[in-house]
């Protein structure tokens, strides 16, 4: 697993073989991945129907990385303790599939586990105005979930500068650090971009588990990660 501290690489498990998951995380772990994103789609909230907490249970012991659980369900309440108890360190999910929002981010936190919400392309970044101080994480949508192997949408790299905006002016008053994620289309050719614009955690699914050697992929994406740390573009400190 990598030690890096700025950045950090999540191969989303959606793309990954499903018939061998326990090695296929094993695999890309010591492959460099530094989490593993699992993504949980209910056939309500989004038009596909993936993996639950007894899938997160199984693959637990197969690493010790952060398992980022993003969830694409609604309501989210009911299944937050279960996916802590089946070992999630991060739970993501989106305001829209919650009545009470801060609620639910205090659900995650009181279960010991690290909470964000989840924006898709087309909303707002205002409801984590409310919400700062109980933020770990956010998460961007560079595509309409639902389904892997997506176009990256361009737009998304304008909503990165403005939540990395927001990011910078919560910890300049002493807020806490909000790590600030994006999932969606992102490969080689275009995560350089995706670190100008703001974003330190970056989710990759078919871009990784298409590919032969997960190592050189991975690889890849630090060594385009860092030349997007030294563009002109670069607005994070």
């Amino acid at each position: 697993m990598s030690t890096s501290n700025t950045t950090r690489i999540a191969p989303s498990l959606l793309s990954a073989d499903f018939a061998r998951l326990g090695e296929e995380v094993r695999n890309v772990v010591e492959a460099g991945a530094d989490w593993i994103h699992f993504d949980v789609m209910d056939n309500h909230y989004v038009p596909n129907l993936t993996i639950g907490p007894m899938v997160c249970q199984a693959i637990r012991p197969h690493t010790t990385a952060p398992i980022d659980v993003h969830l694409m369900v609604e309501p989210v309440d009911d299944i937050i303790p279960q996916f802590a108890k089946a070992g999630a360190d991060i739970i993501t999910f989106h305001p829209e599939a919650s009545r009470h929002p801060d609620r639910s981010l205090a659900l995650i936190k009181d279960h010991g586990c690290r909470a964000g919400l989840v924006f898709n392309p087309a909303t707002p970044l205002d409801w984590m105005d409310y919400v700062m101080d109980k933020l770990d994480i956010i998460l961007l949508m560079s595509v309409n979930p639902g389904f892997g192997g997506q176009s990256f949408i361009p737009t998304t790299l304008a909503k990165l500068k403005q939540a990395r905006q927001k990011i910078d002016q919560w910890t300049q008053l002493g807020g806490q650090p909000i790590l600030l994620e994006v999932d969606g289309g992102v490969k080689v050719d275009n995560i350089a971009q995706i670190r100008a614009a703001g974003a330190d955690t970056f989710v990759a699914g078919s871009a990784i588990f298409s590919q032969t050697d997960y190592k050189q992929v991975i690889q890849a994406m630090r060594t385009e990660i860092a030349k997007g740390e030294t563009s002109a573009e670069f607005t994070q400190p």
